[in-house]
């Protein structure tokens, strides 16, 4: 089933609907060129919890099977200073399934990073923050999703 946009938030049902929205959203004005799917390397898990710093730009993603944290990209980099806060839908929902998009610069780097959630209880769909990249190279952060 396609993405949902009535009246209130985009709703969608699966990855590739996710995907979409996290396109849509172009982080700072840029074209998401790679959106990457989340599973947890422990245990291939792909319920999250999640926490943010939109100042520090930084996000930890918690695995709802293993518990296993996560930081995404450069996230590691950031956290000491982070203030995480936990991401919740709309609807109160605090599991999700997590989309990682990456626009690039014209030198193949990594120019933004949107953090995309599926809300697990409606399938509601947003991007709970981004942060942009201002340093090359930045290949290493392509495999951090």
């Amino acid at each position: 089933m396609p993405i949902r946009k009535t009246t209130g938030p985009w709703q969608g049902d699966d990855f590739d609907d996710l995907a979409t929205y996290i396109r849509h959203h172009q982080a700072g004005g840029y074209p998401v060129q790679n959106v990457r799917e989340f599973s947890c390397r422990h245990c291939d898990g792909k319920t999250f919890h999640v926490t943010v710093d939109d100042e520090e730009g930084c996000a930890l993603i918690t695995c709802h099977d293993c518990q296993t944290e996560t930081p995404i990209a450069d996230s590691a980099d950031h956290l000491e200073d982070a203030d995480l806060e936990e991401c919740a839908c709309p609807c109160g929902g605090e599991t999700f399934t997590v989309g990682v998009g990456y626009a690039m610069n014209t030198d193949n780097e990594v120019r933004w990073i949107s953090l995309g959630l599926r809300c697990l209880t409606d399938g509601t769909l947003g991007v709970y923050t981004d942060w942009k990249i201002d340093y090359a190279p930045t290949a290493h952060l392509l495999s951090n999703a």
